[in-house]
């Protein structure tokens, strides 16, 4: 229960705020030195991953990514539960301002199996690997017709130390304005908060959706790897 403790200690009323501000959010460490060390390392398994992708052979960057097959290492699981049920009522409040369905259950296993019956089989977790001159282009992981609208990285390299540049950025497209870019450096252990899809902002005809895209700076030196946690299941 150690990380679920970790991720209920976070400062949600200023994670909540930053996200209605640029649309992600710093949260805090979520993971301890050794730990971050332990699920970098899990890269190297091929026994633990359903699938591989090269970055450049689909056009998506330069570097690759590894979706986890079932069953997920424990820490993922209780990292996913977690911060389920901490974004699940800002999603509910984003889904209410857009005026839009909240299909969301408070039990996050009671989620995934919404998304099995949808035919949303396959487990999204994933970890990233980044050498120098990689990077990720801007994207949304939209995985089937069920979407939760906030998903987390955690950082598993040092910036500065393992690494240089890979800054993690979000681009939003704002109503009848140019796109906002917002980038940030994610710390070892350290969690960022984001916009899947779109998010609600305010304009003078009341809230519309931005829609929203991230991706990874190019890394200059080193090696960087991240854990992503996406909150639903693909098809």
């Amino acid at each position: 229960m150690r990380e679920a403790e970790r991720v209920a200690g976070l400062d949600w009323p200023a994670i909540t705020d930053e996200l209605d501000v640029v649309g992600s959010a710093p949260a805090g460490t979520v993971l301890r030195p050794a730990e971050a060390a332990g699920m970098a390392a899990m890269f190297d398994d091929d026994a633990r991953f359903r699938s591989t992708i090269d970055m450049a052979r689909h056009r998506f960057g330069e570097g690759r990514y590894r979706y986890f097959a079932r069953p997920l290492p424990p820490i993922v699981e209780e990292l996913r539960a977690a911060f389920w049920r901490h974004l699940r009522p800002v999603a509910c409040d984003w889904a209410q301002r857009l005026r839009r369905p909240a299909p969301w259950p408070e039990d996050f296993d009671e989620w995934i199996e919404m998304c099995h019956a949808a035919g949303q089989q396959r487990p999204t977790p994933l970890l990233l690997s980044y050498g120098p001159g990689d990077w990720n282009a801007l994207h949304r992981d939209l995985y089937g017709d069920l979407v939760f609208p906030l998903q987390v990285v955690v950082g598993l390299s040092r910036p500065g130390e393992d690494f240089t540049g890979g800054e993690f950025v979000t681009v939003e497209q704002r109503p009848r304005a140019q796109s906002r870019p917002t980038a940030r450096s994610i710390g070892l252990g350290e969690a960022v908060v984001f916009t899947t899809s779109e998010r609600p902002v305010r304009g003078a005809r009341g809230w519309s959706a931005a829609p929203m895209r991230h991706g990874v700076s190019v890394v200059r030196s080193g090696h960087r790897r991240t854990l992503g946690l996406v909150l639903h299941d693909a098809t």
